[in-house]
């Protein structure tokens, strides 16, 4: 199916003292609050394409699917996987290439799922890094040299925000269109490898991504294809997604990796979890309560939400699948002003609006 992309720009507008204006050039499912709604009637999806797998063509002591993802404000986390066992969770970092002045050392992981056995999976903490600046880096003392640039932190800051990303000829085109963008940061609303408990595809989802995710910030949260539960066999849920995609979940005082928050460049993000619990006597209502109260409008301006399950929904699937979580949630958001939601799930473009004096 093919992917929804959103190239988000966000500036402050100092013409009109605390107003904000955002440059939308296309959308996912797009709620911008409060919520009068607009929608231009049912919609169908477009046709499957191929899958692409992705071999895995380095030594087994080499770093492959390499991701980088943002922890804090001036650190970002490195994270591969290796074949070979016992190999070292370290990485070299500097300004120029093959010169790493700095080396970190972090933490490594495994799993099973049935009878698949994943990699070594390591994730190490690199920082503190200096804002709009190039990297270059080397994982496990060995492999090919990476390279990335840190985000700024001032606007204005571009986001590349795309839903439901897969491994076809969809998700070719989606990656190609966004590598053409000079962007910040690259936002995942869920539905990340569509494995669905197929392991070797998490691996092949990798391996397709690396050149994009070695070189700029990729955030995620889980989409209902990150779920791999098996009834009885396997019970609980996300077991691969947690260990291959670790997020910043405790540094923004959240228990799970299915949801938390962070900041950059006067924008809070929030990543909300569809498939974690989220009444009002669940962790995850009792988090996001909590963090949408320390939310500083002065420090970060813009406050923007990302689930997966859209809350309003005129695709022909899918329909009411979000109905739950936006009674439970919605008014949270509304009391806080948040100021844009981005969803996936429905695997084509909806926008929502109300005009609030937002530039679309």
């Amino acid at each position: 199916m093919p992917s929804a992309i959103n190239l988000v720009h966000l500036e402050q507008n100092f013409n009109n003292g605390e107003t904000l204006s955002t440059h939308i050039l296309s959308s996912l499912n797009l709620i911008l609050f409060p919520h009068l709604l607009h929608s231009q009637g049912y919609s169908s999806r477009q046709p499957p394409r191929p899958l692409i797998f992705t071999p895995h063509n380095r030594a087994d002591s080499d770093p492959q699917q390499v991701h980088i993802s943002l922890v804090g404000r001036d650190r970002i986390r490195v994270s591969w996987i290796t074949e070979a066992k016992h190999t070292q969770s370290i990485v070299e970092y500097g300004k120029a290439s093959g010169a790493y002045n700095s080396l970190a050392t972090g933490e490594h992981t495994s799993y099973k799922y049935f009878f698949y056995s994943s990699g070594e999976i390591h994730h190490v903490k690199i920082g503190p890094l200096e804002p709009s600046t190039n990297y270059f880096y080397r994982c496990g003392g060995s492999g090919p040299e990476f390279s990335f640039r840190t985000p700024t932190q001032e606007f204005p800051i571009e986001f590349a925000v795309v839903g439901d990303l897969g491994q076809t000829e969809w998700t070719a085109s989606t990656l190609a269109h966004v590598e053409s963008k000079d962007y910040d940061v690259f936002l995942l609303p869920g539905d990340l490898s569509y494995a669905d408990t197929q392991q070797p595809l998490w691996d092949s989802f990798g391996r397709l991504v690396e050149p994009y995710a070695s070189r700029r910030p990729w955030m995620v949260t889980e989409g209902n294809h990150e779920i791999e539960t098996f009834p009885i066999l396997h019970p609980h849920g996300f077991t691969s997604y947690n260990a291959r995609w670790l997020m910043p979940y405790e540094e923004s005082g959240s228990d799970s990796n299915l949801y938390y928050s962070f900041e950059v460049a006067g924008t809070h993000i929030i990543m909300l979890g569809s498939y974690a619990e989220f009444d009002k006597k669940s962790s995850q209502y009792k988090w996001l309560v909590a963090d949408l109260a320390k939310i500083d409008r002065n420090k970060t301006p813009w406050v923007v939400v990302l689930l997966h399950a859209p809350w309003y929904n005129t695709n022909t699937a899918h329909q009411g699948e979000g109905d739950s979580m936006r009674i439970a949630m919605e008014e949270l958001l509304y009391n806080a002003r948040v100021d844009v939601v981005f969803a996936g799930h429905t695997l084509i473009c909806i926008t929502h609006l109300k005009l609030l004096g937002l530039t679309l």
